[in-house]
């Protein structure tokens, strides 16, 4: 039993550690592609992509039907298992495409805006070829293969990258976001096939989706509600307010995502897997819980408060002045963000306990939240329901975490010991920050005065209160040096 529990905390570490990489890379190039795009770009072409997005990720949910999650909970999956899943997702993708692109002219005129007919039927193609890649995809996730799914993910990126920005450059306008999503997983799709070995074998035998259908079927409909939950906001603004607003509103988000996904795609990379695999001995998936929760409040506390503060001078100095609107609701994003990560945590643990039911209630609840929030609060414009819609992601939490103590003892003290101190350290330490850096007047220095200061304080406030799991991230690093 001891060497199996140090084996899954070398491949928790292992995955988190490549995790990291891939998120960090990630991260980085989406940051240098959007700055470019969004200095050629304006906020109808971003208004206009982002529009059609929530149809192209309900029929992404749609196509997978949450068999990723299914297949990761069987131990260990077969051959006939992928199979399964792969032609239902091929069969699933290429209908909901041509259902989409016959629909694309009612899209158009729902929001009135008459260039989505076209754009649409482009930006749709992501769905079969995604459609395609998930099974591969799901094979290196379920194995923690995480330095494959990092290269895919790079390679990907920086393809679809340069395509975007050199059509941005030529005046392809919302064309080039749209060709850039579906370059991004045609190139992820190729290098995932290579890593795998792995294709869909004929006879086609659909029996094994059967068996995993009471549990995808929930994870199904919840993994759709959670994209109406994520893009209702969007969604509701295309329909009442400027197709600018939403353009304004669309970069905001986009930067708040970026910040939070890097730690909540990392986690989500190896807290399934792992948390599953932890359960064959009692309190062992708690302490498991535990220590990812203390990790990712270590960095997503400081990462998402500290891009609050200094998110003036960055829209300014990196996209320009034009996008000065979105700091606002950029700074409102960025504090409901910093618990999103841990919302992402509960919900793994949750699929791992095989209660999906639990999983799909309490995201219903949510929207529900959501749209009645947003809806009463349209007549006092966009700040005051972005600033609704943070403040939900924050208090929502406690439900997650009520819910997941019907079927785990975890108490609420527990979480507030492994929370409650990186949160009140960060937002110290960026307060100070604020106020020590306000006689900059040089964006470009105080910029860089602020992410430098805030990360040095951060740190030294750690090593002084010598944090445990900061030292175990150290020693970690030094081991792999």
């Amino acid at each position: 039993m001891h060497v199996e529990m140090d084996n899954l905390k070398e491949k928790t570490a292992k995955g988190i550690a490549w995790g990291a990489i891939n998120n960090g890379a990630t991260l980085m190039l989406n940051l240098l592609f959007g700055i470019v795009l969004a200095r050629n770009l304006s906020e109808l072409d971003y208004g206009i992509v982002a529009l059609i997005t929530i149809f192209t990720l309900i029929a992404g949910c749609i196509q997978a039907a949450g068999f990723s999650q299914a297949l990761a909970n069987l131990k260990p999956p077969t051959q006939r298992d992928y199979n399964a899943v792969a032609w239902f997702n091929m069969i699933a993708g290429f209908s909901l495409y041509a259902i989409l692109f016959l629909c694309a002219p009612l899209i158009a005129w729902f929001f009135q805006q008459p260039a989505l007919t076209d754009v649409s039927r482009l930006a749709f193609l992501a769905i079969p070829i995604s459609a395609i890649g998930i099974v591969p995809n799901a094979r290196l996730w379920i194995e923690l293969r995480n330095r494959e799914q990092a290269i895919a993910s790079i390679a990907a990126l920086l393809t679809s990258g340069c395509c975007g920005v050199c059509l941005a450059w030529n005046g392809y306008g919302y064309w080039s976001l749209a060709w850039q999503q579906v370059i991004y997983i045609t190139v992820a799709d190729i290098f995932k096939y290579y890593f795998t070995r792995w294709k869909p074998t004929l006879p086609i035998d659909f029996s094994p989706i059967y068996r995993m259908f009471n549990f995808s079927s929930k994870l199904l409909l919840t993994n759709i509600l959670t994209v109406i939950s994520q893009q209702v906001q969007t969604f509701i603004f295309g329909k009442m307010l400027h197709i600018n607003v939403v353009g304004q509103f669309s970069q905001a988000n986009k930067w708040n995502t970026m910040g939070h996904s890097f730690i909540s795609n990392t986690m989500a990379q190896v807290a399934q897997p792992v948390l599953t695999n932890a359960d064959n001995e009692e309190g062992r998936q708690q302490r498991v819980f535990r220590k990812m929760l203390r990790f990712t409040s270590l960095i997503c506390f400081p990462l998402m408060f500290g891009l609050a503060l200094v998110a003036h001078e960055f829209i300014v100095v990196t996209i320009g002045e034009k996008w000065e609107p979105c700091v606002i609701l950029l700074q409102i994003l960025c504090i409901g963000g910093a618990f999103i990560p841990l919302q992402t945590l509960y919900q793994n643990l949750i699929i791992s306990r095989k209660r999906s039911d639990i999983y799909l209630r309490l995201v219903v609840l949510q929207i529900l939240l959501q749209i009645i929030l947003t809806l009463s609060l349209v007549k006092l414009g966009i700040v005051a329901m972005v600033t609704a819609f943070s403040a939900l992601n924050m208090l929502f939490i406690v439900c997650w975490h009520f819910a997941l103590q019907r079927i785990l003892p975890l108490t609420a003290l527990d979480v507030l010991k492994d929370t409650i101190p990186f949160t009140f350290i960060a937002a110290v330490v960026m307060l100070t920050t604020h106020y020590a850096t306000l006689s900059i007047t040089n964006l470009w220095l105080l910029l860089l005065a602020r992410i430098m200061m805030a990360a040095m304080l951060y740190l030294i406030v750690m090593r002084l209160l010598n944090v445990a799991i900061l030292k175990e991230c150290l020693q970690f690093i030094r081991k792999k040096q």
